[in-house]
């Protein structure tokens, strides 16, 4: 049997009172949802690697941690597995009139805004306020550029944004100021909240220019780390180590590095 089933019997067994395995037993929502969290990354990660096996294991570490959450709400008596499916393919049908609705909304097709709000319907039906904020709903544990990213989104919805990015990039200039300002000063927390707000308005510039905050970031960061691993490796091939090296020195290797196949200087 290689359906779903196997997988549900599988944390059964795992969280079965008697026999099943202590750490399985010992862990509630609260202390797997870091795993959770990190099998997401790890998913992310083997797209960004283009490892379709890796994917296949991936996406499996992931469902794991779905059945096994879905499993310990069931103990509970608060919903199981089979309404967790049952949950998301009827906000999925809900939510696409244009491919599941009456034979009028496929043929309107996909209408401008009809996600949000057919998600302030669903809240209105769950018993919610529609109108506490716009920007319920954007999640506090989202990594934070993705986080503010979507916050900025929501703002503009209202239309509290700058008509295009010479604004934000106007507010780039005044946090910056702001920064300079402060960062002598001995206030630490005075600096980390106007360095916060100044990575806030480059977040927003990069809404204004259609770029992905977070993935641009981790582009750069990818990038920074070829580099710097091709530098080292260069130093280390002629006998030195960064160690022995000034700064000048490195920084020679440095753009040798960026100049190298893969670089992208």
């Amino acid at each position: 049997m290689n359906d779903i089933n196997k997988l549900l019997e599988l944390i059964a067994a795992l969280r079965h009172p008697r026999t099943g395995c202590p750490w399985d037993l010992q862990q509630d929502f609260a202390s797997i949802a870091p795993y959770t969290v990190e099998e997401a990354y790890e998913v992310a990660d083997a797209i960004a690697r283009d490892d379709m096996p890796g994917l296949r294991d991936e996406l499996g570490d992931l469902l794991f941690q779905v059945v096994f959450h879905a499993r310990m709400a069931e103990e509970s008596a608060a919903f199981d597995f089979a309404q967790v499916v049952e949950a998301i393919v009827d906000k999925m049908v809900r939510r696409h009139p244009h491919v599941f609705g009456s034979d009028e909304e496929r043929r309107d097709g996909m209408q401008t805004g009809s996600w949000e709000s057919i998600k302030a319907a669903e809240r209105s039906a769950a018993g919610k306020a529609q109108s506490v904020s716009l920007l319920d709903g954007v999640a506090i544990s989202l990594p934070a550029l993705l986080r503010a990213q979507k916050l900025g989104e929501r703002a503009g919805r209202a239309g509290f944004d700058w008509p295009d990015a010479a604004g934000a990039w106007e507010k780039i200039t005044e946090e910056i100021e702001e920064l300079q300002a402060v960062q002598g000063g001995g206030d630490k927390a005075r600096v980390a909240e106007e360095l916060g707000d100044l990575l806030f308005a480059v977040v927003n510039l990069a809404r204004h220019l259609d770029v992905d905050a977070e993935q641009a970031l981790d582009n750069a960061s990818r990038k920074f780390e070829r580099r710097f691993r091709s530098m080292e490796a260069n130093i280390v091939s002629g006998g030195d180590s960064m160690q022995d090296l000034s700064l000048e020195q490195m920084e020679r290797h440095w753009q040798q590095a960026k100049k190298a196949p893969g670089g992208n200087p």
